[in-house]
């Protein structure tokens, strides 16, 4: 399989790998798919598992609301671009509300002077309707408590949006869709590919799993200056696949870019939140990479084949979100010498005034902070030093929210009540979700798309 300019493959570029990513990403994709030729898309991957909870949470607060907020951004400058050259455009930007994404998609394009793509949704992830929750209470038995529910969303999978393309959509949006088969969708429209061709949707599957996360493919989550040097790493081009009719891939990243496309980055990203290489869970089909092969054929050039495919499973994961009470947040500066015992003074104050009322957690930023350490374990065992920058945070959950506002007032009131040197206090709140998981039967959550009109 060769490079650009060839129509029996197709190219798939990644424009987002998460909420918040790189806006200025994904011009440079489209223009290297132009550039190549032949059959392409471009897919935006942008859900992680809270990030569709706070959506939904945002549409119950305002309707129109729920959908990916940098839509616009990141598809403002590719949007004229993809429709002229025949780029299909594919993401799970529609998060809580995808019909008020593509509402929005079709204003931008009139915005922009186009005639109006034609965009299908997917539907049938959200389970938070009356008949989606008895399901969830079904599969949750006495786990379920109805009052705190705020959400729930089904993964699934690319066959209706292959549908949705090979009916013709230019742009599909979804909600929640397992995050390779954003990619494994518009190969299957491209290479009618059947449910049971499992070799195939496993190949196309993991070329999506490489493509899901952007640029830690092509070498921005890889790099570790001195042991896994990248260049360029301040414009790191995000990643291309070229898929072939048999579900093995090509590997390149956008062109004129900086970043890493090499046999190591390939296999970080291979193995990234894989429980089992030879049974990869999804909803199209269960992934066995482990007789997989990645050759480098050149300079950012990486060929993955050998995947194999098995049926898949008879069920679907669902998250379900309930409401977790309000978490708070706290910080203060202390600089210079005793530094870091004035903080820890702090801390000792805050545990005295509060810790009856609240399970506090503190890191000493600066000293302590990174690790996991809720129960302050590790803190404690760290023997005082003397830092002379560091920054106290202090974090606690209750359902009381009245609870957490106190823990907030008391931070800035160590400017004045002490120890010395206090300053730069920040406080926050926030809504907390719990998260729980389980299978539900595919059959009972079917996925459809329908095209959308311009309201």
């Amino acid at each position: 399989m060769q490079i650009g300019k060839n129509t029996e493959s197709l190219a798939v570029g990644c424009g987002a790998g998460f909420s918040g990513d790189r806006v200025d990403a994904p011009p440079a994709v489209v223009r290297t798919l132009i550039e190549r030729g032949g059959p392409s898309a471009i897919i935006f991957e942008m859900l992680a598992e809270r990030t569709l909870a706070l959506a939904q949470l945002a549409r119950k607060a305002n309707p129109d609301l729920g959908y990916e907020v940098l839509l616009d951004m990141e598809l403002r400058p590719i949007l004229a671009d993809c429709l002229a050259n025949g780029i299909t455009i594919v993401g799970n930007f529609g998060a809580a509300n995808p019909r008020a994404a593509a509402q929005m998609i079709l204003r931008l394009a009139r915005e922009l002077g186009l005639a109006s793509p034609r965009i299908a949704v997917v539907e049938g992830d959200d389970l938070s309707s009356a008949e989606g929750r008895r399901l969830i209470r079904e599969c949750l038995p006495g786990q379920f408590d109805d009052r705190r529910f705020v959400c729930a969303n089904v993964y699934q999978g690319a066959f209706s949006i292959a549908a949705a393309i090979k009916a013709g959509a230019q742009v599909v949006v979804t909600g929640r869709v397992a995050d390779p088969s954003l990619t494994l969708a518009p190969a299957i429209a491209h290479f009618g590919w059947r449910e049971t061709d499992w070799d195939q949707l496993a190949g196309a599957t993991m070329a999506g799993h490489l493509l899901e996360c952007g640029a830690q493919v092509s070498g921005g989550y890889f790099a570790d200056p001195g042991y896994k040097d990248v260049p360029g790493l301040e414009d790191v081009g995000f990643p291309i696949a070229e898929i072939a009719a048999d579900g093995s891939c090509i590997v390149t990243k956008a062109s004129a870019t900086g970043g890493l496309v090499d046999a190591r980055t390939v296999k970080e990203q291979l193995l990234y939140e894989i429980h089992d290489p030879a049974a990869y869970l999804t909803p199209d089909v269960v992934a066995d990479i482990t007789d997989a092969q990645v050759e480098e054929l050149g300079p950012n050039t990486v060929r993955l084949s050998g995947v194999r495919g098995h049926p898949r499973t008879p069920t679907l994961k669902t998250n379900v979100f309930s409401d977790g009470g309000w978490i708070g947040e706290a910080e203060i500066s202390y600089a210079g010498p005793g530094a870091e015992a004035r903080a820890r003074l702090a801390m000792d104050v805050l545990r005295k005034r509060l810790g009856r009322e609240l399970e506090l957690r503190f890191d000493l930023i600066g000293v302590c902070s990174v690790l996991g350490d809720d129960g302050n374990r590790l803190l404690a065992a760290t023997a005082a030093g003397a830092a002379t920058d560091v920054r106290l945070r202090v974090a606690a959950k209750h359902d009381d929210v009245s609870r957490i506002d106190r823990l907030l007032r008391e931070v800035p009131a160590l400017w004045t009540g002490g120890p010395a040197g206090g300053g730069g206090a920040k406080v926050s709140k926030r809504q907390r979700l719990s998260l729980q998981s389980c299978l539900v039967p595919r059959e009972r959550v079917p996925a459809s798309f329908s095209f959308i009109e311009q309201t």
